[in-house]
């Protein structure tokens, strides 16, 4: 069954967007109609970025782990376009890792402000105009943030605060901004085939799924929907 979400006349921001997941998500924030701010540090034309910009979308380039640059950003896109209707929180990443008494304190650190951090301070600096627009934040975090593991506990930690960050933002916003995260297990990236190759990547989610997961949550379709955690396993 096709489902199809008409997203004309909003604005969608979408952190990330040099990567599959978020790339995808351009693609389908685009093709439903909006108007996509697309947020990273990788710039289009550089070889790792995924993101294609054409009609429809604008590159903003933003560190986004420093306030006073999402500050900037956010004021430079509403002059742009005078508000912002959705927020998407993909840019993260994951770095496998080792037992916690062997973790290097600049790998916990760089995990707490790519992967926490960023989506604390776009949804921090986007809620005036969520609010005004009466909008919607999906955050992205992680299956295995559900529980401690062995091996990747920083980034199990991280992921476990963007479900705690979208909860309580549901709750200081009920009625005006839904909030709501997606729980991933293995995305199919490239990267993630590069550090896994002996995988069953058959069993990954693709990114393209979750992206349309993602724009349900910010649709009509969804519109009694905050707070929650939406599994998106595949057949992992």
């Amino acid at each position: 069954m096709s489902v199809t979400h008409d997203f004309s006349e909003t604005v969608a921001v979408i952190t990330g967007s040099s990567g599959a997941l978020g790339s995808a998500a351009v693609e389908a924030f685009r093709d439903a109609g909006a108007t996509v701010c697309a947020v990273d540090v990788v710039e289009p034309d550089d070889e790792d970025s995924l993101l294609e910009p054409d009609e429809g979308v604008r590159f903003y380039e933003a560190d986004l782990t420093d306030e006073d640059d999402v500050s900037r950003l956010f004021e430079e896109i509403n002059e742009d376009h005078g508000r912002v209707d959705h927020l998407l929180n993909i840019a993260g990443t994951w770095m496998g890792g080792d037992h916690l008494e062997e973790t290097d304190t600049e790998e916990f650190d760089a995990l707490m402000n790519i992967n926490l951090k960023t989506a604390f301070l776009t949804s921090k600096h986007a809620l005036p105009h969520l609010q005004d627009a009466e909008g919607s934040i999906v955050s992205v975090s992680a299956r295995s943030g559900l529980e401690g593991g062995e091996g990747d506990g920083p980034y199990r930690i991280t992921k476990a605060g963007i479900r705690i960050l979208t909860e309580t933002l549901a709750e200081e916003n009920l009625g005006t901004v839904r909030a709501n995260c997606v729980m991933p297990s293995v995305i199919d990236t490239p990267m993630n085939r590069e550090m896994m190759p002996d995988s069953d990547h058959e069993k990954w989610v693709d990114p393209v799924d979750i992206a349309a997961t993602m724009l349900t949550l910010c649709s009509e379709a969804t519109s009694v929907t905050s707070g929650a955690a939406v599994p998106v396993y595949g057949e992992a």
